[in-house]
C-alpha cells in the first residue's frame, strides 16, 4: 500500500502527517508513506524520522500583499508552476500510489490537481476554523475532508468528517518526576509553559523579558523562545536577571518531542499561539492556557481558532492589542487565584480535546482502500 502525503511544510502541516503516518503503522507494516512537496528543511528533518520517502518539487507561492518585492517573487514563482506541475506528474504517474493525502498550503496544490488527472483519491485535513485558499480549492477534488472544528466554514458539508487536528498522542506520555529532573524544576511554584512556535514569537519573549523579574517571584518558567531568538534572549537574561532568580527560569531555542512531553506533563499552564496544533495539544493534555493570536494569520484564522477554543472554557484569550505586559500578568495571577475557573479551564481542555484524530483518520484511510480494492 502506498501514500503519498503533501503539505506546506511547516510544523503545523509536518507533525499532523507525521501522526497519522504512525498511526498507520501501528495498523498495518505493509504501508509506504512518500512525502511530494517544495524543498523545506523543516519537513526534511522530521519525515526523516519516520523513514518518509521525500520528492521535493518547485511550487509557486503567491502572495496577497501588494510591495515590489512580493510583485517580483510572484513573478519568479509564475515560471515554477508548470515545472512543478511536471515534476509532481510524472513521479506520481511511476509511483502509483493508492491514495493522496494533503494538509493544505503552496506546495500542496500541484499534487491535488495531479494527483485528479490520474484518478487517484484524494483525503484532505483542514486545521483551521477558516480554511486556506489550498484547501477550499483541493475540496472540489477531494473524496473526504477531515476537520479540527465543527464550525469550520467554506467547505462542502457532504463531505466533511469532523476528526479534531492529529497530534503526536507520544506527547501525552511524559512523566513529572522525570520533567523535573530534567528542566530542574524546584518544585516552589507554580510552572509556565511559554510556547513561541516553531519559528519562534518575538513579541511574546519582548514582553516575557519586560517583567520577567516579576514574574519570576512567583511562578516558575519554562520558555520556547525560537531557535532565531534564543541567543539574544539568554544575553538579555544574562545582563538583567538576578541571580537568585535564574534558577526559576528554564529557557530553551526549541523543545523536541521528548522535550515536549516533558514540558506538557510538568506544567501548570501554558502560554502559546493559536495555530491548531498547539489548541489540540493543549486540550489533550487538560492544561489551562492563554491563546495569544498571530495578528497577521491568514484569513486571521488563528483569532478564530482561539474563541473557538475560548468558548469551551479551556482558555483565555488576548489578542495582541491588547498584549500588554501588566494584563498578562494579571491574568495568569487571576487564573492561580481562582481554583474554581483553573478547574473550569481544565474541565473545558479535556471535553474540548480528540486525541484520537490521527487513529480516526489512519482507519479511515484503510477502510476507504479496502472497500475500493
Amino acid at each position: 500500500m502506498k501514500i503519498v502525503f503533501t503539505g506546506g511544510g511547516t510544523g503545523g502541516h509536518v507533525f499532523p502527517l507525521i501522526a497519522i503516518i504512525r498511526e498507520l503503522k501501528k495498523i498495518s507494516r505493509n504501508v509506504e508513506c512518500f512525502y511530494i512537496g517544495p524543498r523545506d528543511e523543516f519537513a526534511a528533518t522530521f519525515l526523516a524520522y519516520e523513514e518518509v520517502k521525500i520528492k521535493w518539487i518547485f511550487a509557486g507561492k503567491f502572495r496577497r500583499y501588494l510591495t515590489l518585492q512580493s510583485i517580483f517573487q510572484n513573478l519568479i514563482d509564475i515560471f515554477k508552476i508548470p515545472i512543478g506541475f511536471f515534476q509532481t506528474f510524472f513521479y506520481l504517474l511511476f509511483l502509483n500510489p493508492d491514495l493522496i493525502f494533503s494538509k493544505g498550503g503552496y506546495g500542496a496544490i500541484l499534487v491535488v490537481i495531479s494527483g485528479w488527472i490520474l484518478r487517484i483519491p484524494i483525503f484532505i485535513h483542514e486545521s483551521d476554523v477558516v480554511p486556506g485558499l489550498v484547501n477550499r480549492i483541493s475540496a472540489k477534488f477531494a473524496t473526504a475532508i477531515f476537520v479540527s472544528f465543527p464550525k469550520t466554514l467554506y467547505l462542502p458539508q457532504s463531505k466533511m468528517i469532523y476528526v479534531g487536528n492529529p497530534i503526536r498522542t507520544e506527547l501525552l506520555t511524559g512523566n513529572r518526576e522525570e520533567a523535573r529532573q530534567y528542566f530542574k524544576i524546584t518544585g516552589e511554584k507554580p510552572v509556565i509553559l511559554i510556547l513561541g512556535g516553531s519559528q519562534g514569537a518575538q513579541r511574546i519573549n519582548d514582553k516575557v523579558l519586560t517583567i520577567l523579574t516579576t514574574f519570576l517571584k512567583d511562578f516558575e518558567i519554562i520558555h520556547q523562545t525560537g531557535e532565531k531568538n534564543f541567543k539574544e534572549v539568554e544575553f538579555e537574561v544574562r545582563g538583567t536577571l538576578d541571580e537568585k532568580l535564574r534558577r526559576y527560569y528554564h529557557p530553551f531555542p526549541f523543545l523536541k518531542e521528548d522535550e515536549l512531553k516533558k514540558a506538557y506533563s510538568i506544567c501548570d499552564l501554558i502560554v502559546a499561539r493559536a495555530g491548531s496544533n498547539t489548541i489540540f495539544e493543549i486540550a489533550a493534555t487538560g492544561k489551562p492556557s492563554i491563546l495569544i493570536p498571530l495578528a497577521e494569520s491568514a484569513q486571521n484564522h488563528q483569532l478564530k481558532n482561539a474563541y473557538a477554543f475560548y468558548e469551551s472554557g479551556a482558555a483565555k484569550v488576548i489578542e495582541e492589542k491588547n498584549f500588554t505586559p501588566g494584563f498578562f500578568l494579571g491574568i495568569i495571577k487571576f487564573i492561580f487565584s481562582n481554583v474554581e475557573e483553573m478547574e473550569r479551564m481544565k474541565t473545558g481542555a479535556k471535553n474540548f480535546a480528540k486525541p484520537l484524530a490521527a487513529k480516526m483518520i489512519a482507519q479511515s484511510i484503510f477502510e476507504f482502500l479496502r472497500n475500493v480494492s
